[in-house]
């Protein structure tokens, strides 16, 4: 395969949504290494006008960076399946899915993949049935990533704080029984799962300012779990992804809790891919540099029927 094989290639960043500030960052990323593998790519911070954006340009196909709404949630991948332009990641109904986090909880719960048990808070009255669960909660806007709007809650007023917080940003929160333990990620790449990553982080929770602003996280490949258990969580990754119908490349977040049983957090279908970021990392200890890891994924666009 060679470069010119891609013809002119559209890296969609930006956008409109809370996490366009990291979408950009990735999507320099991401453009950097395309050129530098030589291919014709170019970049996009998607507007409103992104249809005619992109048929004027005659690109050939689109690697989709886009984080958050509109471009993570099936928004984007409906605008290029009716343009008829290959894209790289999940379809509609994945992209879908996968950003909504109890509806992909619901359908993880129903084929029996563990995910801790929740409530869907639509008002006031959800409260005190989410106070239930029993505390600490963590709470959560449903159609959100990169840890915007959450909160791990202590007590019911703790709880009326993080749902007025979390509805800032969606009209659906998720308020979910707290996991104690340790914290992994998987990076799924061609339907293999990639080497596994412990985080650790001095905040209380792994949220915005220890995924992007700070150098106090730690990242630990390997991840210090035993072959077996690092097999196991492998394989539960790939099953909650392609329950959420996801394709291509994708993370899946996991719990692990004090007794050792894990915990499907949610589905990321398209992560980060900053300095920061978590799938470069997984590649890299897979043996991939970074110009290799995004040829890779553009790669999927040029197979029969994308």
């Amino acid at each position: 395969m060679q470069p010119a094989d891609f013809g002119k290639v559209a890296v969609l960043m930006g956008g409109w949504s809370a996490e366009r500030a990291v979408s950009l960052k990735s999507g320099a990323a991401v453009l950097a290494g395309l050129q530098g593998a030589g291919v014709d790519a170019h970049g996009i911070d998607v507007g409103r006008d992104i249809c005619e954006v992109l048929k004027d340009g005659r690109f050939a196909r689109a690697f989709v960076i886009l984080h958050g709404r509109g471009g993570e949630d099936g928004v984007i991948q409906g605008v290029l399946e009716t343009l008829e332009l290959p894209y790289t990641g999940t379809g509609v109904l994945g992209s879908a899915l996968a950003m909504d986090k109890a509806r992909s909880k619901r359908l993880w719960s129903g084929m029996g993949l563990p995910t801790p048990e929740y409530i869907l808070i639509k008002d006031e009255d959800d409260l005190d049935t989410a106070g239930a669960l029993g505390f600490p909660l963590m709470v959560k806007p449903v159609h959100e990533g990169s840890s915007i709007g959450i909160s791990r809650v202590e007590d019911a007023a703790a709880l009326q704080r993080g749902w007025v917080m979390a509805r800032q940003f969606d009209s659906e929160v998720l308020a979910e029984r707290w996991v104690e333990g340790k914290e992994y990620t998987v990076t799924i790449l061609d339907g293999q799962a990639l080497p596994v990553i412990r985080l650790e982080t001095p905040h209380e929770i792994y949220d915005y300012a220890a995924k992007y602003e700070v150098d106090s996280t730690g990242y630990f490949i390997p991840s210090g779990l035993s072959e077996a258990a690092e097999k196991g969580l492998q394989e539960l990754a790939l099953r909650a992804f392609r329950a959420v119908n996801g394709a291509g490349w994708g993370r899946v977040d996991i719990m692990v809790d004090e007794q050792d049983q894990p915990w499907l957090m949610e589905a990321n279908t398209v992560p980060g891919m900053t300095d920061h970021s978590l799938v470069p990392m997984a590649a890299k200890a897979a043996g991939m540099d970074f110009s290799e890891l995004v040829w890779r994924i553009l790669s999927s666009t040029l197979e029969a029927g994308q």
